[in-house]
């Protein structure tokens, strides 16, 4: 089991899950760094960090890779891929991945949540997925989702989502921090 001062969440701190993940890492005493950018409007701003241009570029990958990935399309590339370019930033730096959001029958997840969970699998990070339809919780395991009772076991991990979080989701964070960090 962690102990939760010696650990850290990486988000982008936007409404929704990473604002709750963000809370919930506030009542356990974990360290939050909220990554940001020129232009980014985060709904927390405990541990903010705010990423340079050239910080930013690290984390650049063609459109078309993640359009191929993702098996869909963006319309506005350039302000899409400044988030992509964060999310990078937010996997790189956490090791064990959480999302909130809704798998897919294609394997990907909804909406620019499912860039993270990509890099996850692509980083070969333990990955685990809340989807809000099914109400459970699910792991990326030998190239599948299998259903599963997460708990964060490493000291660095990211925590993202949809801004659209239901309350089952925002129990399902609550319960994830107190499953990892009992008293």
């Amino acid at each position: 089991m962690a102990n939760a001062r010696e650990c850290t969440l990486y988000s982008g701190g936007l409404r929704g899950a990473e604002a709750e993940f963000g809370a919930q890492a506030e009542r356990c005493g974990v360290h939050e760094v909220t990554f940001t950018y020129e232009g980014h409007q985060p709904a927390r701003t405990r541990g903010l960090t705010e990423l340079s241009p050239e910080e930013m570029t690290r984390g650049d990958i063609s459109m078309e890779i993640v359009c191929m990935r993702m098996n869909r399309s963006y319309s506005n590339a350039d302000s899409i891929r400044k988030v992509m370019q964060m999310i990078f930033h937010m996997v790189n730096k956490g090791f064990q991945v959480f999302a909130v959001g809704w798998i897919q029958p294609n394997d990907t997840v909804k909406g620019g949540t499912g860039w993270t969970v990509e890099l996850a699998k692509l980083f070969n990070r333990p990955l685990s997925v809340y989807d809000q339809e099914r109400k459970g919780w699910f792991d990326w395991k030998e190239g599948r989702w299998v259903e599963s009772t997460p708990t964060i076991q490493y000291p660095s991990f990211t925590g993202t989502g949809t801004r659209y979080l239901s309350e089952e989701g925002k129990q399902a964070i609550h319960d994830l921090f107190e499953r990892s960090f009992k008293s």
